[in-house]
Formats: structure tokens, sequence, C-alpha cells
């Protein structure tokens, strides 16, 4: 799995423990990691979160379903990239593909904006036939953790870290006494609800 959103030195600071107390350190790393991937879940992204992947890869698409045609031209949707340095696109099936130029990235400025590349443009031409297949080789994912993720992530963990006070999902103040924990924090909802991926026939 790859790495998550925060640190768990970074959970450390944000709760004020000092960074050469190390007795919770496999606590706080735990933390990062459940927070990491439960925004995962909830974004629709299990398996592929907002890193960006070490190197590049090959995915192949089927036109059928992925195309979607304007007075522009074809439209391909594609899984995210967040680094187009080196991308081969290629057409073809098995063995045999070749090498198309000729295509722009979608949407526009994706990459400068901090987002991740989710369609190639045909300008005024189509990917062929609906049986066609397309080869993308690149680096997915984003370019960059978004500070939204990071934030949700932090508030998260550090709910979680704090659980091991709260066994039975109540907290004691001795300003405000006992008090229940809610079942979703709505500043992470908030922060991760636009990043959602919504299913689409």
């Amino acid at each position: 799995m790859a790495g998550e959103y925060v640190t768990g030195a970074e959970l450390k600071e944000q709760l004020g423990i000092e960074a050469d107390d190390t007795t919770r350190d496999a606590r706080a790393d735990r933390a990062v990691r459940a927070a990491s991937r439960a925004i995962d879940r909830a974004t629709g992204r299990l398996g592929r979160g907002f890193w960006l992947d070490d190197a590049p890869t090959a995915r192949t698409y089927q036109m059928d379903g992925r195309t979607v045609r304007s007075r522009t031209g074809d439209l391909l949707l594609v899984d995210e990239i967040g680094d187009t340095t080196g991308m081969l696109v290629e057409t073809g099936s098995g063995t045999s593909w070749s090498p198309i130029t000729g295509y722009e990235t979608q949407p526009d400025n994706a990459l400068a904006d901090g987002r991740p590349v989710t369609g190639l443009l045909r300008p005024g031409g189509t990917w062929g036939l609906a049986s066609s297949r397309v080869r993308v080789t690149a680096r997915f994912g984003w370019p960059s953790v978004p500070d939204d993720i990071a934030e949700a992530a932090m508030i998260q963990a550090s709910r979680l870290f704090k659980r091991a006070d709260s066994p039975e999902g109540v907290m004691g103040s001795s300003e405000w006494g006992v008090v229940r924990l809610s079942r979703r924090d709505p500043d992470v909802w908030a922060l991760i609800e636009p990043y959602i991926l919504h299913a689409f026939g």
C-alpha cells in the first residue's frame, strides 16, 4: 500500500507529544494508516488513493463505455494521471500496439492546478470503434496530496489516537463533563466530500 497522507511525527506534533517520546509511535502510525485508508474508502479510492505512482505503468482501456462524444471530438475517460512526463498512448490489441499523437489532456491545466488528468481528447477526431482499445503508460495518481485530504487525515487520525482514552465513545472534560463522540466528524466529511468518486453507467 502507498504512503499515508500525514506522518506519525506530524500527528505527534499536532497532539503536543514530544518528538523524543517514542512510547506512542506505533499507536500514532497505526492511527495515521487507519485514517488514510478510511478516507480512501469514503471517497471510493481504496487501492488508488491520492498518491502518485513511483514509476509509469501501462493501463488498457476499452472504448465502449469510456468515450464521450462532443462537437470538439472524442474524450476518452482514463484513471487519474498525476504526471504526463514521457506518457505513451497507443492503440491496438494483444501484442500489436501503435503509438498515437494528436491528443490533448483534460481538464485543461489540470496538473498546473494540482489536479490529475482524467481524460484524453482527440480534437475533431475519434478514438476508433467501440471495440477498439487504447493503452496508456504514465504515472497514475495525483501530482501531490491535496491539502484538504491531508487535513482530513490529520483530524481523523487525531480522533482515532484519542479513542484509547474513550473506549465507550465518550470523553470527559472538566468544562463540559462527559461528552459522547459523534460517529462522523463533520469537518472531515466537508473536506473529503468534493473528492468522492461517483459511479456512472
